[in-house]
């Protein structure tokens, strides 16, 4: 049977069970493919469902006046949207439509981040929280996080990152190697990583991959993720930090 002769509400139904890329793909196929691929009934069912709970509860309620479902999918894949009382940032992966989760610094375990010789609290005007971290001087450096495993979306393969920034009076971070841990909470997999060199401050946040984790969509646990900088107890200074993002990992 050609498919061109199907319902329109019939070939929307086929679409919505594929992806968000696939669905911009065949909306070029032809004119009643375009209609179908961008109409309401597909990109709900790309949208989590808790997604107006999560906006009503976050203060961005305003986002679900969007002109259509797509405009409010995509405005989630450009803009985070802040919640947990601004501990948390949430958004959408824009080819998959997989959750995606920052976790600020505040809401990060830094060790002696308590201690104003040791780290300071400020804003930064590229960040997505209204505070950063900023290191003044530690030989010492852990960072520690922790999310629900039952935010994160099902049957997902998801890596986390550290989000961080060198400012110009960086030092210590030369190939620095650093310990790396992900994993639900007790069982978490363990591997060696190094920052960045350091070539003075750098526009755009630099990343260090902590890890990967499967979410399979049974899990009711913490997603316990780890940085520690520890060798030779050498002072570092100069390191911004936004916070530790979970992310889907891309298939190319």
């Amino acid at each position: 049977m050609d498919l061109l002769q199907l319902p329109e509400g019939c070939i929307a139904n086929i679409v919505s069970l594929t992806t968000p890329e696939d669905a911009c793909r065949l909306s070029l196929v032809c004119k009643i493919f375009k209609s179908a691929a961008e109409s309401d009934s597909v990109w709900d069912r790309f949208l989590p469902p808790e997604t107006p709970k999560i906006l009503s509860e976050s203060g961005e309620s305003g986002l679900l006046a969007a002109k259509s479902k797509k405009e409010l999918y995509l405005a989630l894949c450009d803009k985070p949207v802040l919640i947990n009382d601004g501990k948390l940032s949430f958004s959408l992966e824009k080819w998959s439509g997989k959750k995606c989760y920052m976790i600020s610094a505040r809401e990060l375990g830094i060790i002696w981040s308590h201690i104003p010789r040791f780290w300071t609290w400020t804003s930064h005007p590229e960040s997505r929280f209204p505070e950063v971290a900023e290191l003044l001087e530690v030989c010492w450096l852990e960072i520690i996080g922790k999310l629900e495993t039952r935010l994160l979306s099902p049957s997902t393969l998801y890596k986390a990152y550290l989000l961080f920034k060198f400012t110009r009076r960086a030092n210590g971070f030369d190939h620095l190697p650093a310990d790396v841990t992900v994993g639900l909470e007790g069982g978490e997999q363990s591997k060696q990583t190094q920052f960045l060199h350091n070539e003075g401050e750098r526009s755009g946040w630099l990343e260090i991959e902590l890890g990967e984790f499967f979410c399979e969509g049974e899990e009711d646990g913490l997603l316990k993720m780890r940085c520690v900088a520890k060798e030779g107890l050498n002072w570092k200074s100069g390191l911004i930090v936004q916070g530790i993002e979970v992310r889907p990992k891309r298939k190319y």
